[in-house]
């Protein structure tokens, strides 16, 4: 395993970072596996060298933190050996309060998500999406709150316009108080906005970029065609160009004798500013594979192979609405507690 500092700061995490979305309900994501199916990948993952974990108070209301805190309590690897992420905004129930991020909000979602995680800190706290519900000043008090009072170490980021990352930061620093030191933005070969503005700002600050879907939801593996049943239940090949990129990953694996996953994680990992991609699994392979990726050096020739059909396209991410509360979740949630 490769070690890197998170960004500017000097703490050092796994060149891949492990996602836990997928293990909870399947009332959250009809692929989620079950605790008891969860232990072997953080098993693998730990026994693997990766040290970087990325959770979400959100995943399965709340379900996924616990599952990951339990396993790690179970495997007893010291806390000051893993690295904890979380995020902070979805809905974590009916009240109006139990959302975005407001102080309150803030306040309270991060004692739970420290609860559910069995810790009494992360090393990276961050906000799921921008609330636009909330002032910027607002949100950057909260969480150097969070970071005054020792629950977390850093705070990062995740999925906005480079204006207002770039607001945010500048918001904190006249403040004098804690500043993002992570982006964490969709980047993979079939969503390459972030390169105009997004990902040159981050360079030059010094924040550690840590894409989320470095497959593209697995189009990248080419398990999802046009034709497949797969395509059908997820429509997301909408363009030509990104059949167009895909041929090319898989052109480029077949030559190798490696895997499409492979070749598409070795060209995230090749990108400047890349800290660490988050890699969830859901088949032991999938970590395999992810791990595999950082002995997969790309030539400039095969790297130009894989990014020549890309075409520019919107950005992509939720920016403008604080979620409602998953009532089917929550209730799953409930259930696996006995409270149901």
């Amino acid at each position: 395993m490769e070690y890197v500092r998170l960004g500017s700061t000097g703490l050092k995490v796994s060149r891949i970072a492990f996602g836990c979305s997928s293990y909870g309900s399947t009332d959250w994501m009809p692929w989620a596996l079950p605790e008891a199916e969860a232990l072997p990948f953080y098993e693998r993952a730990i026994e693997s060298g990766i040290n970087f974990f990325d959770n979400a108070d959100s995943y399965s209301t709340g379900l996924a933190e616990e599952i990951f805190g339990r396993a790690i309590a179970k495997i007893g690897v010291p806390r000051d050996r893993i690295v904890i992420g979380t995020k902070v905004f979805g809905a974590m129930g009916p009240d109006v309060n139990q959302r975005g991020l407001s102080r309150k909000h803030i306040r309270h979602a991060i004692d739970d998500s420290l609860r559910r995680l069995g810790v009494d800190y992360v090393d990276l706290y961050q906000i799921h999406r921008l609330d636009p519900t909330t002032s910027p000043e607002e949100i950057m008090e909260a969480l150097d709150d969070v970071v005054r009072a020792g629950k977390a170490l850093h705070i990062g980021a995740s999925s906005m316009y480079a204006w207002q990352f770039a607001k945010l930061q500048s918001i904190a620093e006249r403040a004098g108080s804690a500043r993002f030191v992570t982006m964490q933005n969709r980047y993979n070969l079939l969503y390459r906005e972030e390169e105009r503005e997004m990902v040159p700002l981050c360079i030059d600050q010094g924040v550690g970029i840590i894409p989320y879907s470095p497959l593209a939801r697995g189009l990248l593996t080419g398990s999802r065609r046009r034709g497949t049943k797969r395509s059908e239940v997820v429509k997301d090949f909408t363009r030509p160009e990104d059949e167009a990129v895909v041929d090319r990953v898989l052109a480029v694996a077949e030559r190798r004798g490696e895997s499409p996953a492979r070749i598409a994680l070795a060209w995230l990992l090749s990108r400047p500013g890349v800290t660490a991609p988050i890699v969830g699994a859901t088949k032991l392979s999938h970590l395999d594979d992810a791990i595999a990726a950082l002995e997969t050096k790309l030539s400039p020739e095969e790297i130009a192979e894989l990014e020549e059909p890309y075409g520019c396209q919107p950005p992509q991410f939720d920016r403008a609405t604080v979620p409602s509360h998953n009532h089917a979740a929550a209730a799953a949630l409930a259930a696996a507690r006995g409270e149901a």
